[in-house]
């Protein structure tokens, strides 16, 4: 049964409830809406703007939260609706536009899609906007051919997320041929160059989620048993700080402030992820964008034409991500205490440079115990968990669509590609990986955020040294017309996956619970170094052994050739410097 309420300043109010309610509890909701009537009617006249019927906002987790802890029992699901005006602009991956909703406004008629094989991976790589490349296309047809059947569409899928540019680096790792000779290091060689001829104060770098340097000695305040009220005890330890810093812009040029959100969020769950877990401190933005115009008097700005925005222009991205960025941090309780910003456009020569897709970069700082700052190595038996929130069609592909110029493909897939943010849940999530990390006996073996690629990356990377069965039906799912693909691969926000062994399993759950963190086991490690995504209830989505998704797959050859280009000296006056 759906119940309608409507408050003073005309937000409504749509309570999903399993059974009457009390008109002692009814009077009760009308307070906690503020002030709101019980609008008596089976379906409400007009045009609304409410979440999308297949994806339970955080905001309504919470609400539920509220009501039950006000005593109120039955209810399943509160949203909130505002008027639909014209002119009204809204998120529409995770809104949509209601006419007269009634008792079925959050019924779904629609059944998840079946496991598919693919007969033709150039043509879904076009229809899915993959990103593989020609050489990938036909490593994946060989591999179809050694295990003698067809890749499922969710493996076809995870090895693109996996072997993204975004997660792989390949242009970075690349071999670079300019003016027809070979080049002696790669990209990333020669930035990694520099911890090898200078280590100094180096613990790890280039082979984690974060990187971490010695640290000072400590005193760490935390509860003797955090599982349940205790006192809380001082404990000397040495720590290692945790660094980190990474790009979100595709996601920012596509939707800035989920795009800034997500990236600031995600690069917080890297310094979670480091070693057997670590916590973040605070953390800092980096912008660059095109000339945003802003004001008349910066003439320099106006020198050139500005250029059609296919989604928004540099002032709207500057002031969207901005908030987004700040507003992540400021909900899951980590200060953005610094930043810096460049705009930049030039013509000359009849070319002209500028920032095409934005830059974003998040990046941070944080700690861990020293003897904490290296992941374990999970064996036959240890037991794979997801923390966090449920899953939802959101963030698919991202690790793939993020890797190509921003505009190749739909706009329905890049929407589709970026994440929305759930701070609140990270800081759940969050919490309950702290209270372990603290404890004398650290639990966990190996932990991995759950960034692009979803749960096919995490949990790949998770046992990649010995193999995992996951059992797809113990996933949180939060829309339940997700296909398995999309049950797998998505990139909802603020989950982490761990590696714990089967003894520790109950105390870590009871810490979860304490901390209101949802906790789900999943599967376990198995050690035949495979990875099984199995589906009690159909096909199997992902069935592949490990080396085919992170064995050798071709190399990225890229080939150019030097322009040589002369430009004016920058001309200018000392004293007005």
């Amino acid at each position: 049964m759906i119940l309608f309420f409507k408050n003073p300043d005309l937000k409504f109010y749509i309570v999903e409830v399993k059974k009457d309610i009390e008109p002692s509890d009814i009077e009760k909701l009308k307070w906690l809406f503020g002030n709101a009537e019980l609008i008596e009617v089976k379906t409400l006249e007009g045009k609304f703007i409410g979440p999308r019927k297949e994806m339970v906002t955080p905001w309504s987790t919470n609400a539920v939260e509220i009501t039950q802890n006000m005593g109120i029992q039955g209810i399943s699901r509160i949203e909130e609706f505002t008027p639909y005006s014209e002119n009204k602009v809204f998120d529409r991956m995770l809104q949509q536009i209601y006419e007269n909703p009634g008792q079925e406004v959050f019924r779904l008629s629609k059944e998840p899609e079946q496991v598919e094989f693919i007969f033709d991976i150039a043509a879904y790589n076009e229809l899915e906007g993959l990103a593989l490349s020609e050489e990938e296309i036909a490593y994946l047809n060989e591999v179809s051919k050694q295990i003698r059947r067809r890749l499922t569409d969710s493996e076809v899928y995870g090895f693109a997320q996996i072997n993204s540019e975004h997660c792989r680096h390949k242009i970075f790792n690349g071999l670079f041929i300019i003016d027809g000779k070979e080049m002696p290091d790669s990209l990333f060689s020669m930035i990694k160059r520099t911890s090898h001829v200078n280590p100094n104060f180096i613990v790890s770098a280039y082979k984690d989620n974060v990187a971490f340097i010695e640290g000072p000695a400590a005193v760490q305040f935390a509860p003797q048993h955090p599982y349940q009220p205790d006192f809380f005890y001082l404990k000397d330890i040495q720590t290692v700080i945790s660094l980190k810093a990474e790009t979100h812009n595709f996601p920012t040029t596509v939707e800035p402030f989920n795009g800034a959100a997500t990236g600031s969020g995600g690069e917080i769950r890297d310094r979670m992820a480091g070693g057997k877990g670590s916590l973040p401190v605070a953390g800092t933005a980096v912008y660059m964008t095109a000339y945003p115009r802003l004001a008349q008097e910066r003439k320099w700005e106006f020198k050139t034409e500005p250029r059609k925005w296919l989604y928004y222009s540099p002032d709207e991205i500057l002031i969207k991500a901005s908030n987004g960025a700040s507003d992540f941090g400021n909900k899951f309780g980590q200060p953005l205490i610094c930043g810096s910003l460049l705009t930049f456009e030039h013509l000359e020569n009849n070319r002209k440079f500028g920032y095409d897709k934005v830059i974003m970069l998040a990046g941070g700082i944080g700690y861990a115990r020293k003897e904490d700052s290296y992941k374990g190595h999970p064996a036959k038996g240890d037991k794979i968990i997801v923390m966090g929130g449920d899953n939802y069609r959101t963030g698919m592909g991202g690790g793939a669509v993020s890797s190509v110029a921003t505009g190749q493909f739909d706009n329905t897939i890049e929407l589709n590609a970026v994440q929305r943010s759930n701070p609140e849940m990270q800081k759940r999530v969050a919490n309950a990986i702290r209270a372990l990390a603290e404890m004398d006996e650290n639990p966990i073996i190996s932990v991995h955020d759950h960034g692009a690629g979803g749960h096919l990356n995490s949990i790949s990377e998770l046992v990649e040294e010995c193999g995992g069965k996951v059992d797809i039906s113990k996933l949180p799912v939060g829309d339940p017309t997700l296909s398995a693909r999309e049950l797998i691969g998505n990139e909802s926000q603020e989950r982490m996956g761990l590696v714990i062994g089967e003894k520790d399993i109950e105390m870590a759950e009871k810490i979860a619970d304490r901390e209101r963190a949802p906790f789900y086991i999943v599967g376990e490690c198995t050690g035949d170094h495979h990875l099984l995504f199995a589906n009690p209830k159909g096909k199997n989505p992902v069935d592949l052994d490990l080396a085919y998704l992170f064995g050798k797959p071709p190399k990225t050859v890229l080939e150019d050739i030097t322009i040589e280009s002369e430009y004016q000296a920058v001309s200018y006056h000392p004293e007005k410097l």
